[in-house]
């Protein structure tokens, strides 16, 4: 079977093996690795280098003497005082990454190519204007260029068509084609002494297939000990220069099928979310329960087709939480006691707290415009604002706070951002604790069981519920950190889902600000508006809820079982084919 057809009889499985990256989250299939076609690209680079993607031609030149010419070339310039002969006492043994055909030579990397290194450079020899200074980042993501006036020697100069290697943590070989520019110390200029005996698209080649072997054996950590001794030991193959010119073609042509199957699979990805998207849409604009239901009906006939990846799973677990907060979700119940009555309560809850001197008295917040209003609720519920419902805790930000110095191996918890585990505080093995002395002389931040604890810098309205358990009722928050207590107990579950919903990111989204580090102050969380319902609906509405989420879960996982699968037969079939 020819590689074109490896490919195009077998679309199905190159195309539905997808990954979803560590990093991810909703929308964009830019979250997605096409792990697939990555597997595809990796299996052409393999097939390239060992010599199984063009059949060999007797007629051409032997490798034996483009080898010959190659070592006379490199021999030349050792006697003329161009290059001088290698010196290391290090006993680096060669590395032979693949099996060749037997009219291929192989010969050590530094016998055809001369591995120069970068310069490292000051701070005071970066400029804002110059010589461009390529750096791995320029590479990869980064625009952002530094430049020198240094005068240097000619081989510390990259020219377009010149063959780099990047050789620190992102890594990788590239034909420069971006002007002339010097380059750091973690780029190598491979500096090939002929080439009319080894092509650099070959060469380019070979060293990507060497490099997706290497990050496959372990991490990108293995590629700090890739020295420029041990690159230079690496044994590279030299096929007829004829061969090469001919598999540099056949790779060209088979990438380029690659890149229109990603491209098509990506543009399928990205209308299938558009689709889920705009099809959830009419649920959340929907103008009264029948035409709710009328739109469900039709999403709910097409269930298998629209849900099928983890993205639209996590559209319509958005779209309940959104339903659910609009009074979309469940009926409503004229039975049940308005929201009004339940915040005339609350109110008087918290002006007993205040007399009390358990809480202090805020500053009052200006009524509700009805242009502030997001979207109309139903009869019996009410718009307040957080204030309304809650009072808020800092954690102690005075001398008292907790230093290095006060942190214990066990005693009262003191929970940061990293403690927060799928909308809860966890109690994990990296927890950190101070004494239960110091904890008392704390004057705030201390929690209670059922309080909901935002982040106010980094990941910005993250939120998080505190729940006791039997070892600890209560715990400390660090200054990143504001507690949330909810008045009325009643309403912390529904809260929850608030906090969870796009009616509460919206305005966190709003509110925050900072290019850097992101922040929100406490006064945003404080005004923010929240739909309150009338309590029996409440209950109704997180029990509906819970059990929609569970399904949606429950569906996510079977989903992540298949995706396993058509990982597992991408994989197996690259090993066959290879």
């Amino acid at each position: 079977m020819s590689v074109e057809q490896l490919i195009t009889d077998n679309i199905d499985i190159w195309t539905s093996a997808i990954k979803t990256k560590s990093a991810s989250g909703r929308g964009s299939s830019n979250k997605l690795e096409l792990y697939g076609i990555k597997k595809l690209r990796e299996l052409i680079l393999e097939l390239a280098v060992r010599g199984k993607l063009v059949p060999q031609d007797p007629t051409d030149e032997p490798a034996s003497e483009l080898l010959n010419r190659s070592k006379n070339v490199k021999a030349e310039l050792i006697d003329s005082g161009v290059l001088k002969k290698s010196r290391s006492k290090k006993n680096i043994q060669p590395e032979r990454f693949f099996e060749y055909p037997p009219e291929w030579m192989e010969a050590s990397l530094e016998d055809l190519i001369h591995v120069i290194n970068g310069r490292a450079y000051k701070k005071n020899e970066m400029l804002e204007e110059g010589t461009p200074i390529l750096r791995v980042g320029n590479l990869f993501t980064s625009n952002d260029w530094y430049y020198s006036d240094l005068e240097l020697e000619p081989e510390k100069y990259i020219d377009d068509g010149d063959l780099i290697y990047a050789w620190s943590a992102s890594f990788g070989p590239f034909i420069w084609q971006g002007g002339r520019v010097i380059y750091h110390y973690h780029i190598w200029k491979m500096d090939i002494f002929s080439e009319e005996c080894l092509d650099k698209h070959f060469s380019k080649i070979f060293l990507q297939a060497i490099s997706e072997r290497i990050k496959a054996s372990g991490s990108g950590i293995a590629m700090i000990h890739m020295t420029k001794e041990r690159m230079e030991k690496i044994v590279h193959p030299l096929p007829p220069i004829e061969e090469q010119k001919r598999i540099v073609a056949k790779v060209d042509e088979l990438m380029a099928l690659c890149d229109q199957l990603e491209s098509k699979t990506k543009s399928s990805i990205e209308a299938h979310q558009l689709l889920v998207k705009t099809l959830l849409e009419t649920l959340t604009n929907a103008k009264d329960a029948d035409d709710l239901n009328d739109s469900w009906q039709r999403i709910s006939e097409h269930s298998d087709v629209l849900f099928a990846t983890e993205d639209s799973i996590d559209q319509l677990k958005q779209t309940i939480l959104q339903l659910a907060v609009m009074g979309k979700l469940v009926k409503q119940d004229p039975n049940d006691e308005p929201a009004s009555k339940l915040l005339e309560r609350i109110a008087a809850e918290k002006e007993q707290l205040i007399k009390d001197k358990k809480i202090k008295k805020q500053k009052p917040l200006p009524p509700i415009a009805d242009d502030e209003k997001p979207f109309d609720l139903p009869d019996g519920w009410e718009w307040c604002r957080l204030a309304d419902i809650a009072c808020f805790e800092n954690g102690d930000r005075s001398s008292k706070y907790p230093s290095g110095s006060d942190l214990v191996g066990k005693g009262v918890p003191f929970f940061g951002a990293p403690d927060i585990e799928d909308g809860f505080l966890a109690f994990g093995s990296d927890l950190r604790f101070i004494t239960k002395e110091k904890f008392e002389s704390l004057n705030s931040g201390k929690l209670r069981h059922e309080d909901i604890v935002v982040l106010l810098r980094g990941s910005v309205g993250k939120t998080a519920m505190f729940l006791k358990s039997d070892e600890y009722n209560t715990g400390f928050i660090n200054a990143q950190m504001l507690i949330i207590r909810a008045i009325n107990s009643n309403i912390v579950s529904f809260k929850k889902v608030f906090f969870d919903s796009a009616a509460y990111w919206k305005q966190v989204a709003d509110e925050k600000s900072g290019a850097v580090i992101q922040q929100m102050p406490a006064s945003a969380i404080a005004k923010m508006l929240f739909p309150l319902p009338p309590l029996p609906e409440q209950e109704r509405i997180v029990t509906k809820v819970e059990e929609l989420i569970a399904l949606c879960d429950a569906l996510k996982s079977k989903l992540k079982m298949v995706q396993k699968v058509q990982l597992d037969i991408s994989e197996a079939f690259v090993k066959q084919a290879s």
